[in-house]
């Protein structure tokens, strides 16, 4: 048994008259070390462990806090003054713009904040804010002057930005003007005053109320795409010369047919841009280097588009028969593709062997494919005076013109080389391996001269197919878009590449086509639009998917596997067409945009553009390290006319563009 607990004090309450209540201070200090004595050892350690932890923790945030407020005591109270002056600004009265000191470029804020004006103000003491109060530094900006920002590690690796340069032109004699130089963009400043007729006058130190309004000169974006155009060549010149296409991440280059794809590509771009010593040194190397004769297989579309188009579109453009030379030599060698049972062409020539074959895993081409080379064989037939080009390829126009198996117009997307006949019949796109057949009716017609009534007959009856079968209206915001029809059933999704049907449609429209192409197509480009807008990166997605439910929600949905950004130029191609009939400055606005996008997130440091597997996602857009040819033949070509004052600039009246933006003449009445 337990002995019974001894007892060693004793407790005893004494009172007052004056009911006073009296505490025993020796007793509670005996009783709490009795309790203390009753505790284990585990859990007296554990206290003093506690105790022991909240001390040190103790000493740690006092060395800390009194260094911080020993910094702030240091600091002189000018300095805090001379902080929230650069934070700070005075309000300016409702319609003055602040001029600006000589050598800052006016509307350029947005692109190089750290050159804003400083404004005169008076010196007004401002108590300085204690640590924890004072902001964060502003994000705003190009990732290229924030230290990081939004930027992804590949984007900074390997770079130290310089400085914007400030350098002075001297204008034919005139007073020099200012330009900075951003990254190679060479932006030039206007300062003009509009009040008491003087320039270049500094704000009057006394305060902003003394302000003058000035016209500020908005960036030149004609200047940015050909400075965008250095930049994606500075890469393809560094690390991929010759070849088909840059990787510009790993710095390293892509074949698929070794042709030099991106540089043929390119040739009419430069010319039409203006960088004629980048021109003069790719045309050396067409001169000495280019070689079609090559054990290679190619494919006849491609190769017709790019290499075919870009050489033939360079000689209209220049002049020099080198390229005329070399447009003769790949056509001829693309010809073997035609020998098929049926006539229509197989979809890959070894242009060495001269021998033509299907894919390994079908014996289908796409009829994309078949169609849309007839521009090109067409013209070259032109130049050359020899029909064999032009028969072949109209004989495929011819079949496909009577083939049983549309739909209301639209075609499905293969035809069997052997039979000559659609198979897959139940699938109907305006995507991939339909779109450009719809695109070269229109503009056999137009090259023509508007005579082949065949072409316009089934160009217009598949644009009722479309209407009719194809196109819907998203939920909550009514936007119109171009589905896709599998047995008889809608799929709401719609690729990238659609977007080339506003500008189609316009042109149509534009050349005495029913007026409600001209509707559609504004309904449609603006369905363009919102696929980059409604994007964390601003850039559209490969397909997109529309809501058709009526529910709150948004209009556009992207799978995660359909994520991905190739820098693609069909919506700036639609948004050149829809500028240059309209005139509407929006449309140039929203190609700004998407340039701007380009820059932010796909721009690569040390030259080029890649494209991106994830535009939902801004901080780490997943670069794919790849820049496809077409960027530079296409989307900088489309955003440089879109932006361009001379609207006679290859006039759409004068030419056509194949499906590549390779320009061609338009055929005299006499031929």
């Amino acid at each position: 048994m337990y002995s019974p607990q001894r007892k060693d004090f004793v407790s005893l309450t004494l009172g007052d008259q004056h009911n006073r209540s009296y505490t025993n201070g020796k007793h509670r200090r005996q009783s709490c070390w009795r309790k203390w004595k009753q505790l284990s050892r585990l859990q007296r350690s554990l206290i003093l462990f506690l105790l022991a932890f909240l001390f040190i923790c103790g000493i740690l945030s006092y060395s800390s806090l009194s260094e911080q407020w020993r910094g702030l005591s240091d600091r002189s109270l000018k300095e805090d003054w001379v902080e929230m002056e650069n934070r700070g600004l005075r309000p300016i009265p409702p319609g003055l713009v602040p001029k600006l000191p000589p050598g800052v470029v006016p509307g350029v804020q947005d692109v190089l904040p750290e050159v804003l004006p400083e404004l005169q103000r008076p010196s007004i003491p401002i108590l300085p804010k204690p640590p924890a109060m004072r902001k964060p530094p502003s994000k705003r900006g190009p990732p290229a002057l924030q230290k990081r920002g939004n930027v992804s590690d590949w984007q900074v690796k390997d770079r130290e930005e310089p400085e914007p340069e400030i350098k002075r032109e001297d204008d034919g004699g005139k007073e020099a003007k200012t330009v900075i130089s951003w990254r190679g963009a060479m932006i030039e400043a206007e300062l003009q005053s509009t009040a008491h007729g003087k320039e270049g006058t500094v704000a009057d130190a006394e305060g902003a109320t003394n302000l003058e309004p000035v016209t500020v000169k908005p960036v030149d974006r004609v200047e940015a795409v050909r400075e965008a155009f250095r930049h994606a060549w500075k890469g393809y010149k560094a690390f991929a010369w010759g070849h088909d296409e840059l990787k510009p991440i790993s710095k390293t280059h892509g074949e698929w047919f070794g042709l030099g794809l991106t540089l043929i590509d390119a040739l009419d771009t430069m010319w039409i841009i203006g960088l004629k010593d980048e021109f003069a040194e790719a045309r050396m190397w067409v001169e000495t280097e280019l070689s079609f004769s090559k054990n290679v297989d190619v494919n006849l579309f491609e190769s017709t588009i790019r290499i075919l188009g870009g050489l033939l579109s360079t000689y209209h453009l220049s002049g020099d028969t080198l390229f005329l030379e070399k447009a003769k030599d790949i056509g001829s060698r693309l010809m073997p593709a035609f020998k098929t049972p049926s006539k229509i062409p197989f979809s890959d020539v070894n242009i060495g062997k001269g021998t033509a074959h299907p894919p390994r895993w079908t014996t289908d081409s796409t009829v994309a494919e078949v169609t849309s080379i007839q521009l090109e064989f067409r013209e070259l037939s032109r130049l050359t005076q020899d029909p064999q080009y032009q028969n072949a390829v109209e004989e495929v126009t011819r079949q496909v013109h009577r083939l049983e198996g549309k739909r209301d117009g639209l075609v499905p997307m293969f035809i069997n080389t052997n039979s000559g006949k659609f198979t897959r019949r139940g699938a109907f796109t305006l995507g991939a391996r339909a779109d450009s057949y719809y695109e070269y009716l229109l503009k056999q017609w137009l090259q023509g001269g508007k005579k082949e009534t065949e072409l316009l007959e089934d160009y217009l009856q598949a644009v009722e197919g479309v209407k009719k079968n194809l196109l819907r209206q998203t939920s909550p915001s009514k936007l119109t878009f171009v589905g896709e029809l599998s047995n008889g059933r809608l799929n709401p999704k719609m690729d990238h590449l659609v977007c080339f049907l506003p500008g189609t449609l316009a042109l149509g429209a534009h050349n005495g086509l029913p007026a409600d192409h001209m509707d559609l197509a504004l309904q449609l480009m603006e369905t363009c639009h919102q696929m980059y807008a409604q994007m964390e990166t601003g850039l559209s997605p490969e397909i997109a998917h529309f809501n058709l439910q009526y529910q709150s929600g948004r209009d556009i949905d992207v799978k995660p596997a359909d994520r991905h950004n190739l820098l693609r130029p069909e919506t700036v191609e639609s948004l050149f067409y829809m500028y240059r009939f309209t005139n509407d400055s929006k449309y140039r606005d929203w190609g700004w945009d998407i340039l701007q996008s380009f820059n932010k997130h796909t721009r690569v440091p040390s030259g080029g553009y890649t494209s991106i597997g994830n535009v939902r996602d801004p901080l780490n857009p997943a670069p794919r390290d790849k820049m496809e040819s077409f960027f530079l033949g296409e989307t900088l070509k489309y955003l440089f006319l879109l932006f361009s004052e001379d609207t006679e600039l290859l006039s759409l009246d004068k030419y056509v563009f194949n499906t590549e933006a390779h320009p061609l003449p338009i055929w005299p009445s006499a031929s």
